[in-house]
């Protein structure tokens, strides 16, 4: 009887050593689940990430066709303006691949955690970094990094100047997002992944939720950095303005001739006030009537 008692002590200890061994093999599948390490730099990573940044900057080229072609810049200066915004998502973008690289948490999960803070509160941060470094040039009178004017002709120094400014905008919101990552609830949002297929997670998060998000905020950005142009309605309001307040009156005739039956000849109430002021000293040196003028409209008499 001594025998039995020895065979169930050394099954028993085999079934707990079975079950530790299994726990381990558990707990990696359970680990697996999304992108591993430096899944974000590996070959599939990198296509996803170039394919990313000529899609997004082709939406740069079709808000320039969208502009009014009186407002429409050069491809120079589309270029200085568009390659500030490039350089500038460039350092955000590799920063947090870097950062999401960090911890052993999924990547991809910390990347788009990043990449969204970037595009909703980051952007309201570069906002408010234009708006303020704007000001400051103002008051300066830096005309040189004024965000885009590159004086005439094109200056590189200009270019370089206002890269800088939006580097350190770029900087200083970057800080402000990883100030707020070390909240810890972020920690548990990213361990939160539905998604089991490694490289499909990778697509969604560099790719496909990227595109959308970066297209608006390419858009936006870029609203920022251009040169401020006044649109031809508001000049002529300005103009019209500023003949109302000098107290001249303005109108126009059509002229008689035929090579001119197209154009439009503008009188000011100046040119009229010094032909009048003329045929009257004429009347009074040669004391002649004066003479009443039959008014014209368009050409005819009336």
């Amino acid at each position: 009887m001594s025998p039995v008692p020895g065979i169930r002590s050394a099954v028993a200890t085999n079934s707990s050593s079975l079950s530790l061994a299994t726990r381990p093999s558990s707990q990696s599948t359970a680990g697996s689940r999304g992108c591993g390490d430096g899944a974000l730099m590996d070959s599939f990573g990198i296509f996803l990430q170039g394919l990313l940044g000529v899609v997004a900057f082709s939406t740069l080229m079709l808000k320039r066709f969208r502009e009014p072609k009186h407002e429409r810049r050069p491809w120079k200066i589309w270029f200085l303006d568009t390659s500030k915004q490039a350089i500038g998502m460039l350092f955000i973008h590799f920063a947090n691949v870097y950062l999401s690289g960090l911890t052993g948490d999924d990547p991809c999960s910390l990347y788009l955690i990043n990449f969204l803070l970037d595009a909703t509160l980051g952007m309201l941060l570069i906002y408010a970094g234009v708006r303020a470094v704007s000001s400051l040039v103002e008051w300066q009178q830096w005309e040189s990094l004024r965000f885009g004017e590159y004086g005439e002709p094109l200056q590189c120094s200009a270019w370089v100047g206002q890269c800088a400014l939006y580097i350190v905008i770029m900087m200083f919101e970057k800080t402000v997002i990883i100030i707020v990552l070390l909240i810890p609830q972020w920690k548990k949002v990213a361990t939160w992944n539905p998604i089991e297929n490694p490289q499909l997670e990778l697509a969604i998060v560099m790719l496909i939720v990227p595109f959308f998000v970066n297209a608006l905020m390419f858009w936006v950005v870029d609203n920022f950095l251009m040169k401020k142009g006044k649109t031809k309605a508001k000049l002529e309001e300005k103009e019209a303005g500023l003949d109302s307040r000098n107290g001249n009156k303005v109108r126009y005739r059509r002229a008689a001739s035929h090579e001119e039956s197209e154009s439009e000849i503008l009188i000011s109430a100046d040119d009229e006030m010094e032909e009048s002021e003329a045929e009257e000293d004429i009347r009074r040196l040669t004391n002649l009537k004066p003479i009443k003028k039959k008014k014209h409209r368009f050409g005819l008499p009336v």
